[in-house]
């Protein structure tokens, strides 16, 4: 007959929330008692490979529902059996969802190879720095040191339109530990791809880890810039916020690319091309020159993904400030 047990809510068939059916309905067990021995007899009748741990189900997103029964209070299996149901079993009489039972078994077909659909940097000052976590089938999941590299920092910071990955380390994470279960795949990122997706990962399960190693990635932050001496905010000379001090970009090698990024980071709709002439209109402007050397492939989100020189470094006069000119909202 089919086995009557089934995992759910997690990154493939051998791991999730423990489920039994009876009398056609399928409810929950509660965790008491529950340990290895019943997650090796489960991870058996499951052709999973071997048991790797208890988490609580109540991690696997989505949780269950308020009107789905805990139909099993507690399983208590010598380890041997080939069934949980060869395992003396109680009826559930007390016990919440809180407490719902889970399995992590190896997964036998572990060439799978699971594409984040999300990231986020968490718990840090901004969205540039924080402890990286990826979503994957609507649950966040905390990303190990183990197969993490300042290649897939700097995708990351691309990713979120922040700055240059500026630190990529290993952070023991106190206060939630243990609240997300781990991203177990490796990222191999080369540092070219647009976003993690793009990167390579490895099989599921090729890491193993605890919240000691949870990666905290730092990024600059994206800069800001505004249009200054034009009729709207959407057109004028360009200006860039570093070291909170207002300064011009220099026109060196400066176009068309350069010109869509500046008015997409802004929501100012399109380029208009701008003539030369247009362009000088809004006059030099004064103090500091921060950028030049500006290159864009127009596919950045915002300018300081672009490459550039140093803050500061150019050979330029204010006779060459940049001016850009967009459609507007």
């Amino acid at each position: 007959s089919p086995s009557r047990v089934r995992l759910v809510g997690g990154p493939h068939r051998c791991e999730g929330r423990v489920e039994v059916e009876q009398k056609g309905q399928w409810g929950t067990v509660c965790d008491d008692g529950w340990d290895k021995n019943e997650v090796a007899v489960l991870c058996r009748e499951l052709g999973c490979g071997d048991a790797k741990g208890t988490p609580s189900g109540y991690l696997y997103k989505p949780p269950a529902e308020k009107n789905q029964e805990v139909l099993i209070q507690e399983v208590r299996c010598t380890g041997t059996e080939d069934t949980l149901a060869q395992c003396e079993q109680e009826a559930a009489y007390d016990c919440s969802h809180d407490e719902d039972a889970g399995a992590w078994c190896e997964n036998p077909e572990s060439s799978f190879s699971p594409v984040p659909e999300n990231i986020r940097l968490a718990d840090g000052p901004g969205h540039c720095k924080g402890r990286v976590e990826v979503k994957h089938q609507d649950q966040w999941y905390s990303v190990c040191q183990t197969g993490w590299s300042l290649r897939a920092a700097k995708v990351v910071c691309r990713q979120l339109g922040c700055g240059r990955a500026v630190l990529t380390q290993k952070r023991c994470h106190k206060p939630a530990q243990g609240q997300r279960p781990i991203w177990l795949s490796q990222m191999s990122c080369s540092g070219r791809e647009a976003t993690l997706q793009d990167c390579p990962s490895g099989p599921w399960g090729s890491n193993s880890c605890n919240h000691d190693e949870d990666t905290w990635v730092e990024c600059e932050d994206a800069f800001a810039l505004r249009l200054v001496g034009g009729d709207t905010l959407c057109s004028g000379r360009l200006e860039v916020l570093h070291k909170s001090v207002w300064g011009s970009v220099c026109d060196d090698g400066w176009g068309e690319k350069e010109d869509q990024v500046v008015c997409k980071q802004l929501g100012c709709g399109q380029s208009l091309s701008p003539s030369f002439k247009d362009r000088k209109s809004h006059g030099p402007g004064v103090g500091r020159i921060w950028l030049d050397d500006v290159r864009c492939s127009g596919e950045e989100q915002s300018l300081e993904q672009c490459q550039h020189r140093f803050w500061g470094y150019h050979d330029c006069t204010h006779q060459e400030d940049v001016a850009v000119i967009c459609s507007g909202k």
